[in-house]
């Protein structure tokens, strides 16, 4: 008969996921023991073996975790079956607000996933596909000749590279907010340089 898991199992669970993946972020995978995590999260290292094996675990769990977090908004966003450019705006919306809630783990996906196995890697890669295939399918939706040109995964990838990297300067108590950001990052890919509001708000179409 399995032995059950005592009350509050899956809540250290998501502490150790929380401390490591700050950790991982701060120090780097390979600059982070077990030891430290264990300590991080007040438990002592057979604990913290209770609960994961290895550290290739924990980061197969952060990254999986950030993966999955992002393709379930992108099938949220898609039930809402919203026109062509506010589904798009929603998409951005969404991706940047997730980001800014979990920048360790937006972190650690970028740096640290080659630390993984091959296998591990792939089913990691096969997740960041969907995601980019949701965005330039978005894309395409917009602008259909993108599709016979070739142009909506560069085009989607280049959307990624101004919000993938928000994290190293966009501060949380700085001037410029999330929120504000995403209307910025869509403004410039509808309209470009011109189209950005400076108040914060869309500038109408002339």
């Amino acid at each position: 008969m399995p032995r059950k898991r005592a009350a509050g199992y899956d809540n250290q669970r998501e502490t150790i996921i929380e401390q490591a993946a700050a950790l991982f972020a701060r120090n780097g995978f390979a600059g982070t023991s077990m030891n430290e995590v264990a300590l991080a999260c007040g438990l002592s290292k057979a604990s913290l073996y209770h609960y994961y094996t290895d550290k290739h675990q924990l980061l197969m769990t952060i990254c999986e975790g950030h993966i999955d977090r992002l393709c379930a908004l992108v099938d949220e966003v898609a039930q809402q079956d919203l026109p062509p450019e506010p589904r798009l705006r929603l998409l951005i919306q969404r991706f940047v607000e997730e980001y800014r809630d979990a920048q360790n783990e937006h972190r650690v996906l970028t740096e640290d996933v080659r630390f993984l196995a091959p296998d591990d890697q792939e089913s990691i890669l096969a997740g960041e596909r969907k995601v980019v295939k949701a965005v330039a399918d978005a894309m395409c939706a917009v602008r259909p000749e993108l599709d016979r040109s070739r142009m909506a995964k560069p085009l989607a990838m280049l959307l990624f590279g101004m919000i993938n990297w928000m994290f190293m300067w966009l501060k949380p108590d700085g001037e410029l907010t999330h929120e504000r950001m995403a209307v910025v990052v869509s403004d410039l890919l509808f309209g470009g340089i011109g189209a950005v509001g400076l108040d914060g708000v869309p500038r109408k179409k002339r």
